[in-house]
């Protein structure tokens, strides 16, 4: 009579098993995953190609890196904010507690998701602006407007995180979108900020998006106003700020 073996346990094998059944559960649900692979390409072409198209290859640019930063955030912060809801909602967080997998597999996993997600987005609004809209970048500013928008993953998903926290699954969406399209119109994502009133082009700084918006705009050519090294501080301590307040709500 034969007996089977377990296979020995791999923490790396957790870590990828994790983040590529978190990809596919959010792939196959199409409620996240069109709204979030469509959207930013889809406004792009429209607002920022055939609207836009006066503007000439300035306003395409600064488009580029606005609906790139549009994309990012919206896949971070559904991505987090509605699935953590979702999970502690279910119980699922109970449950992967009690399983042997690595503690940080669970956010890792996430992260990975949003990461491919917002990859996936860049390279559709990249196809846009180089064979449509005529954007021509060089390959430095190419990798940096990439490696801004990744990067900037991290804040927006640990705000996610922490709104994640706060409401039911059923209520995370609502809340989510209160705070995102808000905030995307107010950074200067859609419209140039100097076509919005004087007082709201004063307060565009207390948002995020306005910062990440501004190294993205940096990043292929059009970014003008505070130095690039102010934006990053400040998403550095948004990061941190709302990972530690989120982390405090998940162990309660």
């Amino acid at each position: 009579m034969s007996t089977l073996v377990a296979p020995p346990f791999s923490s790396t094998r957790a870590y990828l098993l994790e983040a590529r059944y978190e990809f596919l559960r959010l792939l196959r649900t199409p409620s996240f995953s069109l709204p979030c692979l469509l959207f930013p390409p889809v406004f792009y072409l429209l607002f920022g190609v055939l609207l836009g198209g006066k503007g000439g290859s300035v306003a395409a640019q600064y488009m580029l890196a606005g609906y790139g930063v549009f994309g990012v955030i919206g896949v971070a912060l559904f991505g987090f904010g509605v699935t953590v809801a979702m999970d502690r909602e279910q119980g699922l967080l109970t449950l992967k507690r009690a399983q042997p997998m690595p503690p940080g597999a669970y956010l890792v996993a996430k992260m990975a998701m949003a990461l491919l997600f917002a990859a996936i987005i860049l390279s559709l609004l990249a196809v846009l602006a180089a064979g449509v809209a005529g954007v021509q970048l060089s390959a430095t500013q190419w990798i940096a407007w990439v490696t801004a928008c990744l990067v900037g993953v991290l804040p927006f998903s640990a705000l996610g995180l922490w709104l994640g926290t706060l409401v039911s699954g059923r209520g995370a969406p609502a809340l989510i979108n209160l705070i995102y399209l808000p905030m995307a119109f107010l950074s200067g994502l859609w419209v140039p900020l100097t076509m919005l009133p004087p007082v709201l082009q004063t307060t565009a700084p207390v948002w995020p998006a306005y910062h990440l918006a501004h190294i993205a705009q940096q990043a292929v050519g059009v970014g003008t106003g505070r130095p690039l090294g102010l934006h990053v501080a400040v998403l550095a301590a948004i990061t941190a700020v709302f990972f530690v307040l989120a982390r405090r709500r998940l162990v309660q």
